[in-house]
């Protein structure tokens, strides 16, 4: 696998040479894995994890302490000529929720964009930024909002750092004459382990459990929540078309796969492609289901037996159970009004991509089943012919 630490591919002049903040976690992984497949991209990796993807996947992983603005600055003097960065990085709290207000934890998140674009603008290359934003850019963690939540939407002012991020890289565009784009996914469907935001990690982790043990596979408490899925394969495939378009210069765009998707309404096929039985009583949550000292040994003798690639269950989930239990619990999902964002700028924009959300699921089970993180135990994507993209 070309994963290794500070891999050094052949430089190429020729390539533009796109720079992945971010590179092990959901939108990070997806990114390199599309931009490497791209074939005229050098693609190097930024991390403290080695990004885990399939082995046809050719980069460069570097690794820095993104708080540090020394430490950016030096792996910016070292790397070839940046000409294109797509920033995934995030600092997120233990429990997610008491972060997102956090003013020290928005600062950070804050300067660690700034140390690491900074340098990347002064060295003259750059020609194209994107940046992540999401949901709570629109405030709907905070307050009702209204339907559908569109781009042109006068910004929402509350402590955030989406705002720092779009500001600082406005303000180094038009100094430095790069363009950007600003990107505002849903919920991300992904194959990488450990991240903060990853229902797939945590679905399949249950699932494999449930199987273990014996266990019904039923989904935890009574919400009936409404979201809007983003396959994150998918989304890179934008990020690649808004690498190069002048269309995406300077522009905010909302992402989702296109449809509308309720968990609990999924739940039943869901079981039916990993040949599982929902026949009984569920656990309170997620985050209690994966604490349980008998899961936690069930899943440690299923990955020693099955030699997954990583044996630790945490570091397969991340904080994907929490994540899990705010979409499903109606913490933040389950409003009178709910969030519902239009898609139609990026369409007109040019990029149409969509997916059926429930095959997107199935997909990334899959993938992480062929990645060794988690076991064979069904093939969660059969039937997944329902797919269809128009590019």
């Amino acid at each position: 696998m070309h994963n290794h630490e500070n891999e050094t591919l052949p430089a190429d002049p020729e390539k533009r040479h796109v720079l992945i903040a971010g590179a092990s976690g959901v939108i990070g992984a997806a990114a390199l894995k599309a931009f490497a497949r791209a074939g005229d991209w050098r693609v190097t990796a930024l991390s403290r994890r080695k990004p885990i993807v399939p082995p046809d996947c050719a980069f460069d992983h570097r690794a820095a302490d993104l708080t540090k603005a020394d430490a950016c600055a030096d792996l910016v003097s070292e790397l070839p000529p940046v000409t294109h960065l797509v920033y995934a990085a995030v600092a997120e709290a233990p429990g997610l929720a008491t972060g997102w207000q956090d003013d020290a934890l928005i600062e950070q998140n804050g300067q660690m964009l700034r140390n690491l674009l900074g340098p990347l603008a002064r060295r003259g290359h750059m020609e194209h930024v994107s940046i992540m934003q999401g949901g709570k850019g629109y405030g709907a963690h905070l307050h009702p909002v209204t339907i559908p939540l569109r781009e042109s939407s006068p910004r929402d002012e509350h402590r955030n750092f989406y705002w720092l991020h779009e500001d600082f890289t406005r303000e180094q565009a038009e100094r430095h004459g790069f363009s950007f784009t600003i990107w505002r996914p849903q919920v991300l469907l992904g194959s990488a382990p450990g991240a903060a935001m990853n229902p797939v990690a945590g679905l399949g982790a249950y699932a494999a459990i449930c199987r273990e043990r014996g266990l019904p596979f039923v989904l935890p408490g009574d919400s009936v929540s409404l979201w809007e899925m983003v396959d994150a394969d998918l989304f890179a495939e934008a990020m690649v078309w808004a690498a190069t378009s002048e269309a995406a210069r300077g522009e905010t765009f909302n992402f989702t796969n296109g449809d509308m998707f309720a968990l609990r309404h999924a739940w039943h096929e869901l079981a039916e492609a990993l040949e599982l039985g929902t026949s009984g009583e569920a656990p309170e949550n997620f985050t209690s289901f994966f604490a349980d000292p008998q899961n936690r040994a069930a899943w440690a003798a299923l990955a020693a037996r099955e030699h997954l690639l990583l044996q630790d269950l945490d570091a397969v989930l991340g904080q994907s159970q929490t994540y899990l239990d705010i979409l499903n619990s109606g913490q933040i999902a389950e409003k009178a009004v709910p969030m519902i964002v239009s898609t139609i700028k990026l369409r007109q924009a040019g990029f149409g991509g969509c997916v059926d959300s429930l095959v997107s699921l199935r997909r990334q089970l899959s993938a992480m089943v062929e990645l060794r993180l988690l076991p064979t135990f069904c093939d969660p994507d059969r039937n997944g012919s329902n797919t269809q993209r128009f590019d």
